[in-house]
């Protein structure tokens, strides 16, 4: 039995978050289903909208989309699953039915208000709770929830949430067209899906697999998941390291971008997962067209992306949890939401 109220994390300003008292959810429809979240990894963006690098208008907002956790309630017409089963949310909501979410772009919903998400209320302008909470509602329980096998921790899962499968689609797709080419990662301020994209590319089969970096820390962790590593301080003209069939830039720096882009080989890919600089003035388009590169730019389309990082992580060949470098009681997130560390996993008691 769920009470009237729960406890909630949500982001108040810059530096300040509070664990405040609301409602508990309930149960408003045949479809959806009430989650407790236990594991709940921090996202990339979370750390920068915590500590004010992505300006926010003032909260309160609920904090918190890298959601694993357990069933707690279902409609009467929830079938995916039922209470005790261990569940990943995907961050974005989608329905499932509408024609993007049929396609497989579910990050486009049209039955939701555009960039509907839990833990980012801002972006749609719709409060659909965060995972740093006793409970979520899952507005489409059937469409959204996967289950967790056994064999998969909880934390792993949270990361293929969002993260993990960010860094996956980034690879697997250029790597189903071109098996076993060399593949560039440009790391940087996407740190966990920076990182992500070396496991999959690794995984995937890729010859060669660089990461370039200016932090020791993430180039010591790419290095330890098979990456060679390229320590180098992104700046508009720098030189290329060579030519890429497959890039990615992770590293949400104009000046990264630039170099990712200048080092995509000819007929080759690069995929950007951020808006570096938001607008930008110097890309290379001229070479870009000369060469005939793809340059693809978008959010991740995470339900639609999961079941494939989850079966690649049950057959041993992608480890989510070898990524994450801090665990930490949900009861002290407020302190350490703006910790430096590469990837955060938050833990119910």
């Amino acid at each position: 039995m769920i009470d009237n109220s729960m406890q909630q994390l949500n982001f108040i300003r810059p530096g300040t978050l509070e664990w405040h008292e609301v409602s508990a959810p309930r149960i408003e429809n045949g479809g959806q289903a009430i989650v407790k979240p236990l594991a709940v990894t921090r996202c990339d963006l979370d750390l920068y909208i915590a500590n004010g690098t992505i300006p926010m208008k003032d909260g309160p907002f609920a904090f918190g989309h890298e959601i694993a956790g357990v069933v707690v309630e279902i409609g009467d017409e929830v079938t995916c699953c039922k209470p005790g089963d261990k569940v990943i949310v995907p961050f974005q909501i989608n329905c499932g039915t509408c024609k993007n979410c049929r396609a497989g772009f579910t990050n486009g919903c049209t039955n939701v208000a555009p960039f509907s998400a839990y833990g980012l209320a801002q972006s749609s302008g719709v409060e659909w709770g965060g995972g740093l909470s006793d409970y979520i509602n899952v507005p489409f329980a059937n469409a959204m929830l996967v289950k967790i096998p056994e064999r998969l921790s909880l934390p792993a899962g949270a990361a293929i949430s969002d993260n993990a499968s960010d860094g996956y689609r980034t690879v697997a797709e250029p790597l189903r067209q071109r098996p076993g080419e060399d593949v560039l990662i440009v790391g940087g301020l996407a740190q966990s899906v920076g990182l992500f994209a070396v496991q999959a590319a690794v995984a995937l089969g890729a010859g060669r697999v660089f990461y370039s970096d200016f932090d020791n820390g993430r180039l010591k962790q790419a290095k330890a998941l098979g990456a060679e590593i390229l320590e180098r301080r992104y700046a508009r003209d720098m030189p290329t390291d060579g030519q890429f069939p497959i890039v990615v830039d992770a590293s949400n720096i104009p000046e990264g971008l630039i170099y990712a882009l200048r080092s995509t080989a000819a007929c080759g890919r690069c995929t950007g997962i951020s808006a570096p600089g938001r607008t930008m003035d110097n890309i290379p388009l001229a070479s870009m067209y000369m060469k005939g590169i793809t340059y693809e730019i978008s959010r991740v389309h995470a339900r639609a992306e999961i079941e494939k990082v989850l079966q690649c992580a049950c057959d041993g060949h992608l480890r989510p949890q070898d990524v994450i470098t801090t665990h930490v009681p949900f009861a002290q997130a407020q302190e350490v939401m703006t910790d430096p560390d590469i990837k955060l996993v938050f833990e119910a008691s």
